[in-house]
């Protein structure tokens, strides 16, 4: 008797996580040598480019992703989709014993907060209507309700790189991760559409064909670009612990609302659904706020620390000096 469908999908699923938590750490350490090296991502370099560690790091998540992919044939989207919180724990683990990375009590309490209002948005979000055809999906793109959530989506990300980016990037996590997961929602509907392709090529119904299809080719490919870059700018500036539960929490946010828009998925949805589905929004904001207050306080108590020497009278010698180091809000005097 073969292996159930379920299973199959909930083992690539479950092997996924684990390549795309390690691809975080691998990226993040081939990062720190380009900088090292060279000008950092984080400033607008790309000597991570000759960095075989962050290949190593891509291969490693495109592997994960392709097993992402494979496992959405198998599973219902509600079995595989809440599987990606695993990559948070694995990331985490990986960081605190490569990167010397690590998350003050509250910090892991934001983590599990985001992990659990992901999982209760996926579990009770509707089930998506897969099309049978990539004319389908362009019949679904081009209705007006998607074309708002688009042109929405291009204007948030054009403002969040042409003014938020150069003032507040270095800074604050959420307008990185904001770029990479709006133009990740825009990703996954334009590689469904290839799956579709693919699949029915392969069953012996052509799709390459159509000029819809080379259409999500070039729209998939610009926006994993764009995700690449500005993921690459959010790990080289900012701890993994705080990159990946943050960036796992906003693109499944908004590719649930992307899904749910472009399949209507949200007719049907009963009032059980839609509360479990607030409760999960405001317990991922929870997180997400407490996981910042984390980082704040990180900020705070690993600044360097300063010395001056006060002299007594400046006709004495060196030994009557007074060393005062300071470390965060503590001093010692010497």
């Amino acid at each position: 008797m073969g292996v159930p469908e379920n299973t199959k999908g909930l083992i690539l699923a479950m092997a996924s996580s684990v390549f795309i938590g390690a691809s975080f750490i691998l990226k993040k350490k081939g990062l720190k040598r380009a900088a090292a090296a060279g000008i950092s991502a984080g400033v607008g370099g790309h000597t991570y480019l000759l960095e075989p560690l962050w290949w190593a790091g891509m291969v490693t998540m495109i592997v994960g992703e392709v097993a992402n992919f494979v496992a959405y044939v198998y599973a219902p989207a509600v079995l595989v989709t809440p599987l990606g919180a695993l990559s948070i724990i694995v990331s985490a683990v990986l960081a605190h014993f490569l990167l010397k990375e690590h998350l003050q009590k509250m910090g892991i309490l934001g983590c599990i907060s985001c992990i659990v209002g992901s999982v209760v948005i996926v579990i009770h979000a509707p089930q998506e209507h897969t099309p049978s055809s990539v004319e389908e999906i362009w019949n679904l793109a081009t209705e007006p309700a998607f074309l708002i959530y688009v042109a929405a989506t291009v204007s948030v990300v054009l403002v969040l790189i042409l003014h938020f980016e150069p003032r507040f990037g270095p800074t604050n996590i959420l307008v990185y991760l904001g770029i990479c997961s709006l133009m990740g929602s825009l990703t996954v509907v334009s590689i469904k559409a290839l799956g579709i392709a693919i699949k029915l090529t392969l069953e012996g119904i052509s799709q390459f064909a159509y000029p819809q299809t080379w259409f999500f080719f070039t729209v998939a490919a610009i926006c994993v670009i764009t995700q690449l870059n500005y993921l690459n700018k959010a790990l080289d500036t900012f701890s993994t612990a705080i990159v990946s539960p943050v960036y796992y929490v906003m693109f499944t946010t908004l590719t649930i609302i992307a899904s749910a828009i472009m399949f209507k998925d949200w007719s049907g949805q009963d009032i059980s659904n839609i509360a479990s589905e607030i409760c999960g929004f405001i317990t991922v904001l929870s997180g997400t706020i407490i996981l910042h207050s984390t980082r704040e306080v990180e900020s705070d108590n690993t600044q360097g620390s300063l010395t001056w020497y006060f002299a007594e009278d400046s006709m004495k010698s060196f030994e009557h000096e007074h060393l005062i180091t300071i470390h965060g809000s503590d001093y010692v005097a010497h």
